[in-house]
């Protein structure tokens, strides 16, 4: 019976302290993250997964240049921007996290991990933070995880990405995330998940980001990130592939084979990527046709128009922007697809 009651009010006092560092207004964000940097390239990332709505809104904060931060537990979302300040100023990511916590009231309720520029990573996991709690410090990235169903999660992450070393480094953090999951993930189970990447240079503010995905509300949130990474991918060659082919008409000279051949590689390899996708058809086809290459455009034409016969009125709108430069003859071809 005394330890019943002992029990209890060490539960009311953890009850206690909460209330009164955590505000209605902030989420309890309990879930699985890591914060890294590509030791080739110097970006940097931050990528969650938790069962929480949006989790994107709350635990990612990262700046190109700067740094990266996830914070979570019972969430204070002014350690993000916070953080990135004193980076910004030349705090190391742990001089950094110890000017937060030091004068934090419900450091102990906190999760933070911080990588910043030159891939130093610091972290805490509050000793009041729901269990399963921990994280775990690597060469260059920092993962981190409370209210997990399993002891390993961090384990499973950490060696997730070390193991992948060598591959993409969005590819190392989506492994890693899909680690967790596989090690049993949040005990309440998934719903939203998020992956921020940042250029390791200085960049204008509109230009900040070059992955910036969010997955608000699904049952397989971690599969729902990887598809839409791999859409990004596949548009991420569709616009080399644009700028390929405005290069060539901005020089006003004839194209060169060799570069008519990138910008197809460009399109092909987006096509493959997602298959699907009507619009990578579309464009690319009317790259074909203006390079003399009716025969292959006119299939693909074809294909497209059947599906949807919206892009058949959009070609017709095309010559007069300068983007369809067909002969008269070759335009009536298409029409009449």
């Amino acid at each position: 019976m005394k330890r019943s009651l002992f029990l209890l009010f060490i539960l009311l006092a953890v009850i206690a302290q909460a209330q009164k560092v955590y505000s209605s207004k902030q989420p309890l964000v309990h879930t699985f993250s890591i914060v890294a940097r590509d030791e080739k390239t110097g970006d940097m990332a931050i990528a969650v997964q938790s069962h929480w709505f949006g989790v994107g809104t709350t635990v990612p904060w990262a700046e190109a240049g700067v740094g990266a931060i996830a914070t979570q537990s019972f969430v204070d979302k002014s350690y993000g921007p916070k953080a990135l300040g004193l980076l910004r100023k030349g705090y190391t990511a742990q001089e950094a996290l110890d000017s937060l916590t030091k004068i934090d009231s419900g450091r102990q309720l906190r999760q933070i991990a911080i990588i910043d520029s030159k891939g130093n990573v610091a972290a805490h996991t509050g000793k009041n933070c729901i269990q399963v709690a921990k994280h775990v410090k690597g060469r260059g990235f920092s993962v981190q995880s409370n209210m997990m169903l399993g002891d390993s999660v961090c384990e499973y992450m950490a060696k997730a990405y070390e193991q992948s070393a060598g591959k993409p480094f969005v590819e190392r953090i989506l492994l890693s995330l899909e680690a967790a999951q596989k090690a049993g993930g949040d005990i309440r189970g998934m719903q939203s998940a998020a992956l921020t990447v940042v250029p390791g240079r200085i960049m204008e503010s509109w230009n900040n980001k070059t992955v910036d995905l969010r997955v608000d509300d699904s049952p397989q949130p971690l599969q729902e990130l990887r598809r839409l990474y791999m859409v990004q991918l596949a548009y991420e060659h569709m616009n080399s592939g644009d700028l390929a082919y405005e290069q060539m008409h901005n020089t006003n000279l004839a194209a060169d084979k060799n570069d008519v051949n990138a910008a197809m590689s460009e399109y092909n390899a987006a096509m493959k990527l997602f298959p699907g996708n009507l619009e990578m058809q579309y464009w690319t086809a009317i790259t074909l046709a203006n390079n003399k290459q009716m025969g292959k455009a006119l299939l693909m034409l074809k294909y497209v128009f059947n599906t949807d016969n919206n892009w058949k009125e959009l070609t017709k709108r095309l010559p007069p922007a300068g983007l369809l430069t067909v002969s008269d003859d070759d335009l009536k071809k298409i029409l009449s697809l």
